[in-house]
């Protein structure tokens, strides 16, 4: 049992932090802040021609057949520096699920396209604001013949719902959860801006009035939670580049910044703050890297481990910015300063595939679970 990266993963990330470091400064990200672009179509460019877009995906559809391993180690470093891309919703969520779940024609069309960054895909599930509870879509889907279905709903908000070239939407189908891919190129799909804390990831609306769209095979509510327990790995290890790119923001600060004739790194106060940040990075990643184990070798411990994983990551994420923020005092609140950027990303990432909360009650629940099916199987 391993849980460290190889030497050729290793490789990667330092490849990947050279290339990060040259082509996403924090000017990428403020370019992007304060304009209409939904993300940094340069930067977006550059990945795909590097592979990474099609890192995971089998080499038959233009990927190259790496692994989640490979993934975990870009999604770290592009959190670390805040990508303003869709990297996340295109490949964690839209291209696995097709790849898992898509049919003949579904995967030819649409893996290529994605494995080359070419197109830009998401998963439409939230219908408003506050707890998610995504089997209980009131969005329809209604037979056409031929396999073809008419979609009528509003889904909100979507992230990179704006930059997508399709969406993978939950309907209801004769009482039934489905997931339905759905080209946004057809007039019968409109969107809009949703409000969100960072425009550096934009938020939107999906209205589907009859949009034509097919079955995503069978895939159900049982998909979805497969598919979100491999993306809550994925957006832990994003997570985790993020906390410690907070932690290294606030302790550089630390030490630069002087009061009363002392670096403030050196009051009590200041050195416990970065102590809490640390030892909650370290959980996290801890439990980041047991999850990564379970998603790559398959093991059965994956829901538990997805969910561990998640919740410690989005909580060591949102205290990391957060206390970064306090470090730096009253210049931290101002937008000149660069701390708000995490703390933007890091709410981003605690909301997006649900937050704390739901993670929560999946961990308990499949604990429960578990205790009830070895009490089941006990003499």
């Amino acid at each position: 049992m391993r849980f460290d990266f190889t030497e050729d993963q290793e490789s990667l990330r330092g490849e990947a932090r050279r290339f990060l470091a040259s082509h996403c400064g924090r000017e990428t990200v403020r370019a992007v802040l304060d304009s209409d672009e939904p993300y940094s179509r340069e930067l977006w460019a550059e990945m795909g021609r590097l592979g990474w877009t099609g890192v995971a995906l089998p080499e038959a559809f233009g990927g190259s057949g790496a692994g989640y391993l490979e993934l975990c180690v870009l999604a770290e470093e592009m959190g670390r520096v805040l990508a303003p891309t869709p990297f996340s919703s295109s490949i964690y969520l839209a291209a696995e699920l097709i790849l898992r779940e898509g049919d003949d024609a579904q995967t030819t069309d649409w893996l290529p396209r994605l494995a080359a960054g070419t197109a830009i895909g998401t998963l439409a599930l939230a219908e408003g604001p506050g707890a998610a509870d995504w089997g209980l879509a009131r969005t329809r889907a209604t037979p056409l013949g031929g396999g073809h279905y008419a979609l009528t709903g509003v889904k909100q908000p979507v992230p990179d719902g704006l930059a997508a070239d399709v969406a993978i939407v939950s309907a209801r189908l004769s009482g039934e959860l489905g997931l339905f891919l759905v080209d946004l190129h057809q007039p019968e799909v409109t969107r809009h801006p949703e409000p969100g804390l960072d425009e550096s990831r934009p938020l939107g609306r999906l209205s589907f009035s009859g949009a034509r769209c097919a079955r995503l095979g069978s895939a159900g509510r049982a998909a979805l939670d497969a598919a979100l327990d491999r993306a809550a790995v994925l957006f832990a290890f994003e997570q985790i580049g993020g906390a410690e790119a907070a932690l290294s923001m606030a302790v550089g600060h630390a030490r630069q910044r002087f009061a009363f004739g002392r670096a403030i790194g050196s009051f009590q106060a200041i050195k416990h703050k970065l102590a809490d940040m640390y030892a909650e990075l370290e959980l996290a990643r801890s439990n980041a890297y047991f999850a990564a184990w379970a998603l790559a070798s398959g093991d059965a411990v994956l829901g538990e481990a997805a969910a561990c994983a998640r919740l410690s990551a989005s909580r060591a994420y949102f205290d990391c910015a957060k206390e970064c923020v306090q470090v730096h005092g009253g210049m931290g609140f101002t937008w000149e300063a660069d701390p708000h950027l995490h703390y933007r990303r890091a709410t981003l990432l605690n909301a997006v595939i649900g937050g704390q909360a739901r993670w929560r009650e999946v961990l308990v629940s499949r604990l429960q679970q578990k205790d009830a099916s070895a009490r089941e199987g006990t003499p």
